[in-house]
């Protein structure tokens, strides 16, 4: 009867399995031979088999070539590696089922896998998806026309700054594209209440609307909200007003 002191758990490996097992000390190797053709498939007539210390070794350190002898006479512990070897693998299937060297592969042009109809390609082409969903409609760009629409020219206006925060107001007085900023795109030209503009209503020679100087600026419209915006008063003190 086997105690747990007589079974060693070792790794089996051949061409076709890496498997953990456990063995009893006192099985012969005729017997171990045995269990392992069922596990290998390689006939026990056929097998050699070596122990190694781990799958990473490369020297065996015993030859179980002795079919009489137990396998603890091998003085074989368990963690370690019984590799199996096929002598003759020209009788047997042995490593064929993961040799795929010489199996013929199925291979398609492009052309002809373009024309097959049970591809994936033409099974998502079919349902529209991925790359062949519909593309979503464009927004086109808004005109002049619907920006004047929205920031009419005369209308009061609030303008917030470049740092998002200090808003400016003024009145809007020029609504279209411009010579300078590379020629694209849509400008709002601004009178501001105060001199917090850049210019006065010209830019590089070229006049766009006429306000005094430094009242004058050109903003873009995602900056500008038309409103009632009534200039601010500074609501100074009688001794602070000059």
């Amino acid at each position: 009867m086997a105690t747990s002191s007589s079974i060693v758990s070792v790794f089996v490996i051949s061409p076709d399995v890496h498997s953990e097992r456990r063995f009893d000390l006192h099985t012969t190797i005729s017997q171990l031979k045995d269990k392992l053709e069922l596990i290998t498939g390689i006939p026990s007539g056929n097998q050699r088999i070596e122990v190694f210390r781990n799958e990473d070794d490369t020297q065996p350190i015993a030859l179980l070539d002795s079919d009489t002898r137990p396998l603890g006479y091998y003085s074989v512990i368990s963690g370690q590696v019984l590799k199996v070897q096929d002598i003759d693998p020209s009788t047997t299937l042995t490593g064929q089922f993961t040799d795929v060297s010489q199996v013929e592969k199925f291979e398609l042009t492009r052309d002809e896998y373009e024309r097959r109809t049970d591809t994936v390609k033409s099974y998502i082409e079919k349902h529209k998806m991925g790359r062949f969903a519909p593309k979503a409609d464009t927004l086109a760009a808004p005109t002049v026309e619907d920006i004047a629409a929205q920031l009419p020219v005369g209308s009061r206006c609030e303008v917030v700054a470049d740092n998002g925060v200090i808003k400016y107001r003024g009145v809007i007085r020029f609504v279209g594209e411009t010579e300078f900023g590379n020629k694209t795109g849509i400008w709002i030209g601004v009178e501001y209440d105060e001199a917090y503009g850049k210019n006065d209503g010209s830019v590089e020679g070229k006049r766009y609307f006429t306000c005094p100087p430094s009242r004058g600026a050109f903003v873009r419209p995602k900056r500008v909200t038309a409103g009632d915006f009534p200039p601010e008063e500074l609501n100074l003190d009688d001794d602070e007003e000059l």
